[in-house]
């Protein structure tokens, strides 16, 4: 009886020492389980963190390169703007200051206007801006004639109005102070005084030859032009270009296009 008890007690506990073994080895698999998922948690946060990472960088490249884009246009289109005005200034439009009173009242001293180098013609009623450099008249026989004007105070640039062209004949009738081309009197309403002579430099009528023009100012009393002897006619070569807008003073901003009617 004694050895059955003991053996039973043996057995009771030998099956409590195994059953705590395997409660022991139970809690080591779970402890083992835990600390994988803390290490798959924790490698899931480093994964998720180097994304977050990789996506700031991405936005701030993408930042960088938006704002390096944007200076890059900026200094192409300042670029662009400065070309167009430059060759606009070079080419098409050049500031030119008036000096005098012989274009009253169209033009007047202190007048600035912005004179083109791209231009039909001239033609009548066309306002020239004229390098002055030599003056051109017609012998008896109707041919050229150059006279130096060296020394002259109109050896300059002068601007002027188109009266006559290439191949049309102008008169002057003095006594009713009327300006005749082509047998036709000229409707003025530019002028400021109308003419009290020819100027007598030419033997009026006269045919103006091919490449030359017959140029006045609208204040015919105070200009010197076509009809001085130190103007004469102007050749073709010695135009600088066509004045064609009058920018200051602002307030008398005008466009200087004539239309023949």
């Amino acid at each position: 009886m004694a050895d059955e008890t003991k053996n039973t007690t043996e057995n009771t506990e030998t099956e409590a020492v195994a059953e705590a073994v395997e409660d022991i080895e139970d809690a080591a698999e779970e402890l083992i389980e835990a600390a994988d998922d803390d290490t798959d948690d924790e490698a899931a946060d480093d994964e998720s963190g180097d994304e977050e990472e990789e996506e700031e960088e991405e936005k701030a490249e993408k930042k960088e390169g938006n704002f390096i884009n944007d200076v890059i246009e900026i200094v192409e289109s300042t670029l662009l703007t400065v070309f167009v005005i430059i060759m606009i200034f070079t080419y098409l439009l050049h500031p030119v200051n008036v000096v005098g009173s012989s274009m009253n009242n169209t033009l007047f001293d202190g007048n600035r206007v912005f004179m083109t180098t791209v231009y039909t013609g001239p033609h009548y009623g066309d306002i020239l801006v004229i390098n002055n450099d030599m003056a051109y008249f017609l012998d008896e026989n109707g041919k050229v004639i150059e006279k130096d004007i060296t020394g002259s105070g109109l050896k300059e640039c002068i601007i002027k109005r188109v009266i006559a062209e290439p191949g049309q004949t102008i008169d002057f009738d003095v006594d009713k102070e009327q300006v005749i081309v082509d047998g036709k009197v000229l409707d003025e309403p530019y002028i400021r005084q109308t003419v009290i002579s020819d100027g007598g430099n030419f033997n009026f009528p006269i045919t103006v030859p091919e490449g030359y023009y017959f140029v006045m100012g609208d204040n015919r009393r105070e200009s010197a032009d076509s009809r001085n002897g130190e103007v004469g006619l102007i050749k073709k070569e010695q135009i600088y270009g066509k004045a064609i807008v009058k920018y200051s003073p602002i307030k008398e901003f005008k466009f200087l296009f004539f239309k023949n009617k």
